[in-house]
C-alpha cells in the first residue's frame, strides 16, 4: 500500500508483506525494485517497521537501501500519530517502538 504525493513527490510505503513461505527467494526486493520503477519521479521514500521487526530492518537497510532516521518511542513519539493513539500502540505487547525509514533517490 502505498502513498503517492504528487506535489512533493516524498512518497510514503504504509504495508508491504510477503507471504512467510515464500520469503528468502528475492520476491520482496524484485516487488520493491518494481515500486520504485513505477514511480521514477519520487524524491523520497519513506517507511516505518517496529524495533522488534528485525528481518524487516535488514530487507529495507541492506536490500532496499533506506536509512534509519528516527526512532519513536514512547519518549519520543510520531509526531504526525495523535499522542492517545500512540501511547496506545506502545503499550500493546510488542510496541516498544518503531524506526522510520527513508530513501532519497538519485534525480
Amino acid at each position: 500500500m502505498l502513498t503517492i504525493d504528487e506535489a512533493t513527490q516524498h512518497n510514503h510505503l504504509a504495508l508491504f508483506f510477503v507471504f512467510s513461505e515464500y520469503r528468502s527467494q528475492g520476491i520482496g526486493l524484485a516487488a520493491w525494485q518494481a515500486v520504485e520503477t513505477l514511480y521514477p519521479e519520487t524524491k523520497v521514500w519513506e517507511t516505518g517497521t517496529p524495533y522488534f521487526e528485525q528481518r524487516n530492518i535488514h530487507f529495507y537497510v541492506n536490500k532496499c537501501g533506506f536509512h534509519i532516521v528516527e526512532f519513536y518511542n514512547r519518549h519520543h513519539p510520531d509526531p504526525h500519530m495523535p499522542l492517545v493513539e500512540f501511547l496506545a500502540e506502545a503499550d500493546a505487547p510488542g510496541g516498544e517502538g518503531v524506526f522510520r525509514f527513508e530513501k532519497v533517490m538519485k534525480q
